[in-house]
């Protein structure tokens, strides 16, 4: 029985740990795990997708746009797909979001 209570207590002195120092002390989360790893040159720019390695081609007369976007407020980047009519420019469909999984680099 004394040897659960140490193994509790152990595991609740780590569990403080890793809330309160992760979360309070400035530059332990990067040391620890990493920084994320830098974001694309051209968040937030459409760009004309011609049909390239892994996209799909645009239905006849549309055009399609493709653009990463990051949530500041979230901290999420996103890979956004949308379809323009050619000769008028007018948004005419929108695919979902696709989340962006970015990874951690040790500095």
């Amino acid at each position: 029985m004394f040897y659960f209570f140490l193994v509790v207590v152990g595991i609740l002195a780590l569990g403080v740990y890793v809330l309160f120092i992760f979360n309070l002390v400035p530059g332990v989360r990067e040391e620890r795990m990493g920084v994320l790893e830098e974001l694309p040159s051209d968040v937030g720019k459409w760009k004309v997708d011609e049909g390239g390695e892994g996209s799909q081609p645009a239905p006849d007369g549309l055009v399609r746009e493709t653009r990463h976007y990051f949530y500041e407020a979230t901290g999420k980047l996103v890979f956004q797909v949308r379809y323009k009519n050619g000769e008028t420019g007018e948004i005419v469909r929108v695919e979902p979001e696709e989340p962006v999984k970015r990874r951690r680099v040790r500095v």
